[in-house]
């Protein structure tokens, strides 16, 4: 009942501000609930490898948002949105959102952003490439900078994570951005997107 209450409330912020509406499906029995509320249904990292969750999203006939495990390599990563698209929907989007960082010592970020992934995933198939600056790097003040460098990359789009006062935020307060901060995230990838997009047709 508190799913569907706040999937609901989901539904009508996207009415309002006229956006679509993307959020996690985080287990087969949540998949019809959750298809009846939104345009785009995701599937987080943890989840790339559950088979039976991707046939049954795939089926749906709503584009997926498939995100790359962080010990998955590109290769894999691609076998798994094949399996989806196998199953007869070819609306996918792919996201990196960072992989396991290797080496001893202190881990500066949360994970390694693999931003080559972006390119050559980008030449490997015709799907859509996003990139998640908050997991990836799981710091505030690097979402800025690592966001003009994924969409300078090539990336298609951006997640991040963004709450009005990331300290009171009950999850991951420390990767949150302010609205007005992701402001100038759009405003500066924009720029950096037009650059870019001239360069890119003529490959």
């Amino acid at each position: 009942e508190g799913a569907e209450e706040a999937l609901s409330w989901l539904r009508e912020a996207g009415k309002k501000f006229e956006m679509p509406v993307v959020t996690e499906v985080r287990g087969e029995t949540h998949v019809d609930l959750v298809a009846e509320y939104v345009d785009i249904l995701q599937i987080g990292a943890r989840n790339m490898y559950d088979q039976d969750l991707l046939a049954k999203v795939s089926n749906k006939n709503k584009p997926v948002l498939l995100k790359r495990h962080f010990g998955a390599g590109i290769e894999e990563f691609l076998s798994f949105a094949e399996y989806i698209a196998a199953e007869g929907n070819k609306d996918i989007i792919l996201c990196e959102r960072g992989i396991i960082p290797v080496g001893k010592g202190k881990n500066y970020t949360r994970y390694t952003f693999d931003l080559a992934a972006v390119p050559v995933i980008q030449k490997e198939t015709y799907l859509p490439i996003f990139a998640d600056p908050s997991h990836a790097t799981g710091r505030r003040d690097l979402i800025h900078s690592m966001s003009c460098a994924a969409i300078a990359a090539g990336a298609s789009g951006l997640m991040i994570e963004t709450h009005y006062n990331p300290a009171e935020a009950l999850v991951d307060s420390q990767q949150m951005i302010t609205p007005d901060e992701l402001k100038d995230v759009i405003n500066t990838c924009q720029k950096i997107h037009k650059l870019i997009a001239p360069t890119k047709s003529k490959a």
